[in-house]
């Protein structure tokens, strides 16, 4: 990838570029931890994660976006997922995050999810976005309501978490461009 990629996504303080393969252990790592795992999806085994992390690759190439892997500038770690997200009969074009616990309170999704926003207007054309989130999840919500997203509806969400009833919270890109 050269470096006017528009696949990538530089911030103050982040890299955010499509997966790859050396990301994986990282990736299985974060999705072993409970507490990491928790939200999104659950402890995995590690062929599990393997299946899980090349869907997200695997969209890239399908779809031409998918989530994207989260890299630390100061120390170049991949420290979590974050961005556009739009599976088979999911509730709508999702901007999501998942970060690793050694990066939650710093303020990298906030950073990250902003930027993944913006280039999801701009590079994909969306008109709005939205934030599936389970109910408990209260720093998903609260970050939700930082990027200025408002509680739309509830929502079942597809296989193979179809008993999943997410929070579905979101905003339009009009309501974006006047916020930003």
């Amino acid at each position: 990838m050269s470096s006017h990629d528009i696949r990538i996504i530089e911030t103050e303080r982040l890299i955010l570029r499509p997966p790859m393969r050396e990301d994986f252990e990282a990736y299985a790592a974060n999705m072993a931890d409970p507490e990491a795992a928790h939200f999104i999806g659950g402890v995995q085994p590690r062929a599990v994660a393997w299946r899980g992390f090349l869907s997200l690759a695997g969209a890239w190439m399908v779809q031409g976006f998918s989530m994207f892997s989260v890299v630390e500038k100061s120390t170049g770690r991949w420290i979590g997922r974050l961005g556009p997200w739009h599976p088979e009969g999911w509730p709508g074009t999702e901007v999501g995050w998942g970060l690793a616990r050694e990066a939650w309170g710093k303020g990298y999704a906030y950073e990250g999810a902003a930027a993944a926003i913006d280039w999801a207007f701009a590079q994909l054309g969306w008109t709005e976005v939205i934030h599936s989130i389970n109910s408990d999840n209260h720093p998903s919500i609260a970050l939700a309501k930082r990027l200025g997203s408002r509680f739309l509806r509830h929502s079942n969400l597809p296989e193979p978490y179809q008993d999943v009833v997410a929070e579905i919270w979101g905003q339009t890109r009009e309501e974006w461009s006047n916020r930003r």
